[in-house]
């Protein structure tokens, strides 16, 4: 018998439907597929899109994985324009302040770290969390998957930590990060996961039969009954929501099916511009996996093997979005998107 008639097999039986979420669903042809071009009005994504940008990021962004930060060495991003760097202190807890030293202005990545002191590369001058007359530290958070760091932001109203979305038990998930930067704004990142109507005919290779459920979404949540693609022939229903905590964040979580209580958590955060003037993001994804089967203490097991996978598929998706957010940028920029 081959593998394809065994789990045909079953997956009809009832008494073992409930315990396999793999489901016979063929990917159909795209003459087969129901046009979704009526149903993502411009109109309708705007509206989503303005309403995730009055949740007040409150001057918090998302600078990269807690695993990016270890205890011996610094490291520095660009963030809004401005060079950051981060370590850890003694005890473990992020530190981030302004990136150039104060003494002669020198980046202070892949500083050496000992006991929680930083010191420059250059001249030797040491730096601690506590700062000092010359250097002052950020606020920074790490969230346990995240680093997030926060910076004075015209408009935004100062919070104390982060917004984070509801997110299943960190010691019993499986998380993975993903980063890619684009010639885009941080608007056009979330415009495009507030338009997942594009999802079954721009991603065919993941996503089957999407339905968004309009009665149950409105401008600041979004239901969509999906399938994710195992195969041509196999998938997994799920029923998942897509909200946006904040303005630069906009997360999908499994509410029905396999892996319910899951995330995706996608952050867009401003770099700053090219040497052409134009604005650059970078899209950070994190993939909180979790499922309540026992079972799935064997994923958690051999998380380091599938961590290296989660980010592939990640960035095999915003391969393709990235296309749709740079796009989406050329022609607002152009004064010509429409709506």
């Amino acid at each position: 018998m081959s593998l394809r008639t065994r789990v045909s097999s079953l997956t009809t039986r009832p008494d073992l439907r409930s315990r396999i979420p793999i489901s016979r669903v063929p990917q159909p042809s795209e003459d087969r597929m129901a046009p979704t071009w009526q149903k993502a009005k411009p109109a309708r994504i705007a509206t989503a899109l303005a309403a995730s940008q009055q949740n007040n990021p409150g001057g918090w962004f998302v600078a990269g994985a807690s695993a990016d930060v270890g205890s011996s060495v610094s490291i520095t991003r660009t963030i809004a324009g401005r060079e950051v760097v981060f370590w850890r202190n003694a005890g473990g807890g992020l530190v981030a302040g302004p990136g150039a030293c104060p003494h002669l202005g020198a980046l202070l990545d892949r500083c050496t770290v000992l006991g929680g002191t930083l010191y420059c590369r250059w001249h030797g001058l040491s730096l601690t969390e506590n700062g000092d007359p010359t250097w002052s530290p950020y606020r920074a958070w790490d969230d346990g998957v995240l680093i997030w760091v926060r910076l004075p932001t015209a408009g935004e109203t100062e919070i104390d930590r982060p917004t984070l979305p509801p997110r299943p038990p960190l010691a019993a998930s499986v998380s993975a990060v993903m980063a890619t930067p684009g010639v885009c704004q941080p608007e056009d990142v979330i415009a495009n996961r507030l338009d997942p109507w594009h999802g079954a005919w721009f991603h065919p290779y993941s996503f089957s039969h999407l339905v968004v459920d309009d009665e149950a979404s409105d401008e600041h949540s979004l239901m969509v009954d999906v399938t994710f693609r195992l195969s041509r022939t196999w998938g997994v229903p799920v029923r998942a929501e897509f909200s946006c905590p904040d303005a630069r964040t906009i997360v999908m979580r499994i509410l029905d099916g396999e892996g319910a209580g899951s995330v995706v958590e996608t952050h867009a955060t401003p770099l700053g511009v090219n040497d052409s003037g134009q604005p650059l993001t970078m899209v950070t994804e994190a993939t909180i996996a979790y499922s309540a089967r026992p079972g799935f203490q064997v994923a958690r097991w051999m998380a380091p093997l599938l961590r290296p996978g989660i980010r592939r598929t990640a960035r095999r998706l915003w391969v393709d979005d990235l296309i749709y957010a740079e796009r989406r940028y050329q022609l607002r920029s152009r004064g010509e998107f429409p709506g």
